[in-house]
């Protein structure tokens, strides 16, 4: 058991951690090989080992599985984009909760794009690279992310506007070259 959950919690917790999977992966292309409930048991594991603990509420442990949920999907795309380099597949156009068109790229190398991204924001912007892995990676309404971050929704909103624009840029940039 994940350190801070409670038993009567386990059940709820990994039902909104499947449901966010399943929806994540909804919006992979068709023939995606990751499973919602692989996905799931990999970042509780990972959590697991850890020892990430005592968590503060339900939007700290989100917030949390969702890091460690970016992280296992980044890596599977990069495995899977260094398996099939020199490929002739087709390429397939994403849609990424409105952050950046795909620039005519795979999943996989938009996923990584976009974690590059996220770590070059980081550096800018560390309140707004979170507030796109709460909306993103962890499913977060605008005010569900404004409460983990401790800010007013009209402050989430603007960074949220500023951290759209930003990655858009860099990935674009960085598509380009």
């Amino acid at each position: 058991m994940t350190p801070g959950v409670e038993d009567t919690d386990f059940l709820l917790l990994y039902r909104e951690l499947r449901g966010l999977a399943e929806g994540y992966l909804r919006r992979e292309r068709p023939d995606h090989t990751l499973q919602a409930t692989a996905l799931v048991h990999e970042t509780w594991e990972r959590l697991e080992r850890s020892g990430s603990g005592g968590f503060q509420d339900r939007h700290h442990f989100l917030a949390t599985a969702a890091r460690v949920m970016r992280r296992i999907l980044v890596d599977y795309a990069r495995s899977r984009r260094a398996a099939k380099r020199g490929g002739g597949r087709a390429r397939v156009r994403v849609d990424v909760h409105d952050l950046a068109a795909s620039q005519g790229t795979d999943p996989d190398a938009y996923l990584v794009a976009l974690d590059e991204a996220l770590v070059r924001l980081d550096r800018v912007d560390h309140r707004a690279a979170r507030l796109v892995e709460l909306r993103f990676f962890a499913g977060l309404s605008m005010e569900e992310a404004a409460g983990v971050l401790d800010v007013s929704p009209a402050t989430a909103h603007r960074d949220w506007a500023f951290a759209r624009t930003w990655l858009h840029r860099e990935i674009t940039r960085h598509g380009e070259s």
